[in-house]
């Protein structure tokens, strides 16, 4: 039951990494930039901090280390918004 266990995390961990990995490097292509403090409860594009995982894991609106794209030097005209992550 434990290797079944591993394995399955391990699995998880990978799908994961592929995800935030293939997010970053689409925005790169995109001109985008991570903009925190403005995304909708649920509507994060990815890591919103301790006890969660990826996009649409914010829980609550303008959550301070949730974070969304938005085309560069957008973020810091958008009310709320700023380029690295508050507590």
């Amino acid at each position: 039951m434990s290797n079944k266990v591993l394995v399955t995390g391990a699995v998880a961990a990978a799908i994961s990494l592929a995800a935030v990995t293939s997010v970053d490097v689409e925005a790169k292509g995109k001109k985008l930039e991570k903009c925190y403090g403005i995304a909708k409860a649920g509507k994060n594009d990815c890591h919103a901090g301790p006890g969660t995982s990826c996009a649409g894991s914010s829980t609550k609106d303008g959550q301070k280390n949730a974070w969304m794209f938005v085309p560069k030097g957008t973020c810091e005209k958008i009310v709320g918004g700023s380029l690295k992550p508050k507590k």
